[in-house]
């Protein structure tokens, strides 16, 4: 090959790379502009009507919350936020921070597309991720914390499973700091990303933490980087034994069909003000033995709390079961997939096995699997992101 010849070779392929890098840049470009827009659709629809809360057709039931000591300390995690807000730039700490009563509370989804507020786990520095995770330590449980990270890690596998870590991965998480962390004022903190999203609202030493959503598409890492990580496991699992405790007419009751949609959940992103009547079975006529294994299977949602604030809300959960309801779609064997809620004035969970979405390429779209799992746990009758503390708060210390 002559010089001139080698010469044009490599400027040819000089502008092959660069036209694929353009294209390529053009390409991230396009789409960020394609999910920006149907982000901002999300909200305007989602946050057309101001907050009211999950409610029956009979509306908001009063009175459910008070404001009141738990005697739990809230100290530590007033620390971890100071600490993590102490790690961030001018410019970070700007678009993290928000007012107490900010639309940002609502601003969560799981779908990947969602364009976010706060600061990105992707853009963290190792001590700002490390700090990140005190917060979220201090708030959690050792079981929580667990969660969340393992939800993290699957979604690096996801992104392997579809060679695509511009929409998935380990570290497009986002979190916003709401008020200012205090032992007297109103103030919380968000985590908002692909299939976990936790609210965590304080008001002295109370706490609420919902909406929470959970979930992951994969549930077990079979493969890569997390090989072995499996999620959601027990909560698919001890449903499935709550059903088979039900004695014949009881399931009857309980199974409002016993086949199974793609999405059943009701309550996911942008869902804050659903009117959902109660349905299936009313957990009045259940045995001693049989109300206990029900506190367990909602305990596997409430304990991701720290064990303080948990036993806190396990007290107020069960204070209410007998007006609690069960109810189940799908199939009732260990390979069935299924939907189940368990709703109460104070509690909504829904639990769904839906169809794929990134994974579309594996599974069959049109049917749901085990491998993948959205979880949602609510505050009903207006008490979801602590609302309803927060209006008797201004009730006693206008603003």
């Amino acid at each position: 090959m002559s010089p001139s010849t080698a010469k044009i070779c490599a400027i040819s392929l000089i502008t092959i790379i660069t036209l694929e890098i353009t294209h390529a840049q053009g390409t991230v470009s396009d789409r960020f502009e394609r999910f920006k827009k149907m982000s901002l659709e999300s909200e305007m629809q989602g946050l057309k009507d101001p907050f009211h809360g999950i409610a029956t057709g009979e509306g908001i039931e009063k009175g459910l919350y008070k404001i009141q000591s738990t005697g739990v300390s809230i100290a530590s995690v007033i620390k971890a936020a100071n600490n993590f807000l102490s790690t961030l730039t001018p410019e970070q700490k700007s678009k993290t921070k928000f007012g107490i009563d900010d639309d940002e509370w609502r601003k969560w989804m799981n779908q990947h597309f969602y364009i976010r507020q706060g600061v990105g786990f992707n853009e963290m520095t190792e001590s700002q991720r490390k700090a990140a995770f005190g917060l979220i330590s201090a708030g959690l449980s050792a079981k929580g914390l667990k969660l969340t990270q393992d939800i993290m890690k699957l979604n690096h596998t996801l992104g392997e499973l579809n060679n695509n870590f511009i929409e998935y991965g380990e570290w497009l998480y986002w979190i916003t700091i709401m008020g200012e962390p205090s032992a007297t004022e109103p103030w919380g903190w968000q985590i908002d990303g692909h299939h976990v999203i936790i609210n965590y609202f304080v008001l002295g030493d109370q706490v609420v933490m919902t909406p929470m959503f959970v979930g992951s598409e994969p549930v077990i890492a079979e493969a890569g980087k997390y090989k072995g990580i499996a999620i959601m496991q027990e909560e698919q699992n001890q449903g499935l034994s709550m059903l088979e405790a039900l004695d014949a007419s009881q399931q009857k009751e309980a199974i409002l069909k016993s086949s199974k949609d793609n999405h059943n959940n009701l309550t996911e992103a942008f869902k804050d003000n659903v009117v959902l009547d109660y349905a299936g079975f009313k957990l009045d006529k259940l045995s001693q033995s049989q109300k206990k294994q029900m506190l367990k299977l909602i305990q596997l949602y409430i304990d991701n709390m720290d064990k303080g604030h948990a036993k806190i809300r396990l007290d107020e959960i069960e204070n209410h079961l007998n007006d609690t309801y069960f109810a189940w779609m799908g199939g009732a064997t260990d390979q069935s997939v299924y939907y189940y809620r368990i709703h109460s004035p104070v509690l909504l969970i829904e639990f769904d096995h839906q169809s794929p979405a990134g994974l579309g390429h594996i599974y069959p779209r049109d049917k749901p699997t085990r491998q993948h799992i959205h979880a949602v746990v609510r505050t009903p009758n207006g008490n979801d992101y602590g609302k309803d503390l927060l209006r008797q708060h201004y009730e006693q210390h206008p603003h």
